[in-house]
């Protein structure tokens, strides 16, 4: 099912997709001040972070990325959430993206699927 609005209140877009056999929901809001992304194949939140770009006087840019909720000792995860900020940042530099990831199994192929699939369907 892939569903966007345009209306009041967020912009948002919700898809379905298949990942190494388990059914994947995604939804990615873009709200005024940040970028939500939300999925799940349990159907929960899963491990919750916080990434964004830090403003500097650096030439090459800098990114923070968090965990919030969840697993703090999956650094797949967290690389996931800086793929994701360093694409953002290119179209939006100042705004922050909070992440969730509900995932059965935290493999590299299953996080670079969705990397994709998300830029597939951004909303920035």
């Amino acid at each position: 099912m892939d569903n966007l609005a345009e209306n009041f209140p967020v912009r948002h877009r919700q898809f379905s997709l298949e990942i190494k056999g388990n059914k994947t929901d995604t939804v990615i809001c873009n709200y005024e001040d940040h970028i939500l992304v939300l999925v799940t194949q349990i159907g929960t939140m899963g491990t919750i972070l916080h990434a964004r770009k830090e403003e500097g006087m650096s030439v090459e840019p800098t990114f923070s990325v968090s965990v919030i909720f969840g697993k703090r000792d999956e650094p797949l995860l967290t690389a996931t959430a800086r793929k994701l900020i360093e694409h953002i940042s290119h179209s939006v530099p100042s705004k922050p993206l909070v992440l969730s990831l509900g995932l059965k199994e935290h493999s590299a192929e299953t996080l670079k699927e969705i990397v994709a699939a998300v830029i597939e369907n951004r909303l920035w």
